[in-house]
């Protein structure tokens, strides 16, 4: 929005040209969302503990996960303002890429509002059943996966790249409808799952998406995509604005998240956050890469995946308690060494993925 004002200004003085760099406009937006949180955060936590809007805990989890019962969730929905308007102040509202990775990541979070409104104000213990929420993300992902599909104006934008390997890429016809479904919604309950303690999920979102930010603006530069060989998308480079946002609004709420949480992000802030990175990685054409950085958000439903598949086969669990961090947790270890030694991972995963620009 405001760069449509700044090429309006530009007539009369050509500073104002200054606002069509895509890396000023990104670092603004992460200022921006930054701030719209600081601000917004404090008075979405008192509003949420005012209707008693509090944290559940399982009788059957880590006992020091007792103390959080009443803690205020549902503060995804912070995140989700802040990246909306921090996307429509800075972007460039004619890229339809900017919409769809936007739109996405808003019915997510409506998805993930409507299970804890259930759950936390109409004190419905079951919230959204497990089917009707995978069958409204289901809706959601193959809706997306459609129209990304039908609108693809070049060949690369449905093809599937190989990392490391420069002459490796798959023509996926129209198997790129179910893998782009099974990426947003596999991503977005992968992050779902790993947000289960004070900052755990944030972080490692916040750092997989300025990643995934680099490729976006290599990808829709038409010098670096060919120089890296990675796939060149016209217009996809809007998309490190979003990213940039999520960056801002995710270390905005980290400041109210971090260990002891005074609000936690719920499913409102998680799907909506894992559909994010999902159907980023789909538009940049790294899915494979996030599988890669988001190693963090894999073990974790891995994990699950191991343990329910052991139980109902053996009647044996692998793990102390599923999804990982609560095993580490029971073993012994505090929680903030769980949080911050899953952080490094991610910073370790990261710069794997970011390796992939160059290793081919």
């Amino acid at each position: 929005m405001l760069v449509w004002l700044a090429e309006y200004l530009a007539q009369y003085n050509s500073g104002f040209n200054v606002f069509q760099y895509l890396t000023l406009r990104a670092v603004l937006a992460v200022i921006t969302a930054l701030v719209i949180s600081f601000i917004i955060g404090p008075f979405m936590i008192r509003r949420l503990n005012v209707h008693n809007i509090g944290q559940t805990i399982r009788d059957d989890g880590p006992q020091t996960h007792l103390s959080k019962a009443g803690t205020p969730t549902m503060g995804g929905a912070m995140i989700l303002i802040a990246v909306t308007i921090s996307v429509l102040l800075w972007a460039r509202l004619d890229n339809r890429f900017i919409w769809i990775v936007l739109v996405t990541t808003l019915l997510f979070g409506v998805i993930g509002w409507i299970d804890d409104y259930r759950k936390l104000v109409k004190r419905d213990p079951n919230g959204l059943s497990a089917r009707a929420k995978f069958l409204a993300q289901t809706v959601v992902g193959l809706a997306v996966a459609g129209w990304l599909y039908v609108t693809a104006s070049s060949a690369a934008e449905t093809q599937l790249i190989v990392p490391f390997f420069k002459n490796v890429v798959v023509d996926l016809g129209w198997i790129y409808i179910p893998l782009t479904f099974f990426v947003i919604v596999g991503s977005s309950n992968a992050v779902n799952l790993t947000d289960g303690l004070d900052g755990l999920a944030i972080m490692p979102t916040v750092l997989v998406a300025g990643a995934l930010g680099v490729f976006a603006y290599a990808s829709g530069h038409a010098q670096f995509s060919q120089y890296l060989q990675i796939p060149s998308i016209r217009g996809v480079g809007e998309v490190v604005l979003f990213c940039g946002a999520l960056v801002g609004a995710g270390l905005g709420f980290l400041w109210f998240n971090t260990y002891p949480a005074q609000v936690f992000m719920g499913d409102v802030g998680a799907l909506a956050l894992g559909a994010a990175l999902g159907v980023v990685a789909v538009v940049v054409r790294q899915e494979l890469v996030l599988l890669i950085m988001g190693g963090v958000f894999v073990m974790e439903t891995v994990s699950v995946i191991l343990q329910v598949v052991s139980y109902k086969l053996t009647g044996r669990r692998i793990f102390r308690m599923a999804p990982l961090h609560h095993h580490f947790e029971l073993k012994g270890w505090p929680e903030p060494r769980v949080i911050v030694r899953f952080w490094i991972i991610t910073v370790i995963l990261v710069l794997i993925g970011l390796a992939t620009l160059k290793i081919r």
